[in-house]
């Protein structure tokens, strides 16, 4: 009975390492909220790259070490939920969007509640929908984005109310990318822990080196090629567009055909038991005409 118990303790514990990487992110985004109201913007945006990368590394810490859990799951949503859904709303608001009064809020309302849709259809396709491919733009590449745009525009000394009409078509268009059908790639099948050759090594050395020498640019304009590579790539590879290629349930046009199909076949049933009652209806008739005609004849015969 006791080591029973024992065992009961142990499954409600939490596994410490991944959710303290997932804290660490959690804090990094509440620290560009707080940042972004004292107009830190440049802190505030760096700050996301940061819950970026500590985003990046629970997951994996956690299927390295073998500790996955619901517990850790949930946890990381509602980290990426404040880290790169209600924090990038709100520095985009305090840096450039609060002076379009409603309009601004509401362009920052559109972006948080595209990350919340997004991260709740991500949960619900967990071992269902392709791993290589995301639907719709994954937040943290939707809030790279508003954190690069931010942190150009501070590096270049550019206040956000002089670009306060593009911040607002950045933020409303990262939000509807976040909750489009659009397919990007998710680098998720690449092996990482395979052999590559020496040039690949000094590939990445170039990169760093170019990423140093001006990051918020090269962020910026990485995040924002990825953003448009899923609208093309899903131009490219279908025959022909429709609305469920880009928003919506993929399924919707499924659905549509299915349910005219069982209309028709409804009708078509209901149509042939009509004709059953009607040919019935008409035999009733025939036989009722005969019996009378044989009751008739039988009378005639007793008269004579």
């Amino acid at each position: 009975m006791q080591n029973l118990n024992k065992e009961t303790v142990k499954n409600r514990g939490i596994y410490l390492l991944p959710n303290l990487f997932t804290t660490a992110g959690l804090f990094s985004g509440f620290y560009a909220v707080i940042a972004s109201m004292n107009g830190h913007f440049e802190a505030a945006a760096i700050a996301i790259f940061v819950a970026m990368i500590f985003d990046g590394v629970d997951g994996r810490v956690a299927r390295m070490t073998n500790t996955q859990s619901a517990f850790g799951a949930e946890y990381d949503s509602m980290a990426d939920m404040v880290s790169f859904g209600v924090a990038p709303a709100l520095i985009a608001y305090n840096w450039a969007l609060a002076d379009l009064g409603k309009v601004g809020w509401l362009a920052a309302f559109i972006y948080c509640a595209g990350a919340a849709l997004r991260l709740a259809r991500f949960n619900t396709q967990v071992g269902v929908a392709d791993k290589r491919y995301f639907q719709g733009l994954a937040s943290p590449a939707a809030a790279a984005i508003i954190a690069g745009a931010i942190w150009t525009g501070t590096y270049y000394e550019i206040e956000g109310q002089q670009v306060s009409i593009l911040a607002l078509l950045m933020t409303a268009c990262a939000g509807l990318l976040m909750v489009s059908n659009f397919r990007y790639y998710s680098f998720k099948d690449y092996d990482w822990r395979g052999r590559v050759n020496f040039m690949v090594i000094l590939a990445l050395v170039g990169l760093f080196v170019v990423v140093s020498v001006q990051p918020a640019t090269i962020l910026f304009i990485v995040f924002s090629l990825y953003a448009l590579s899923g609208p093309i790539y899903t131009i490219r590879t279908v025959k022909k567009l429709k609305v469920s290629h880009v928003v919506g349930d993929e399924n919707d046009a499924d659905i549509t055909q299915e349910t005219n199909t069982q209309e028709t076949d409804t009708q078509e049933t209901d149509t042939q038991e009509t004709d059953t009652q009607e040919i019935d209806t008409q035999e009733i008739d025939t036989e009722c005409e005969a019996k009378q005609t044989e009751q008739d004849s039988e009378d005639a015969d007793k008269k004579q």
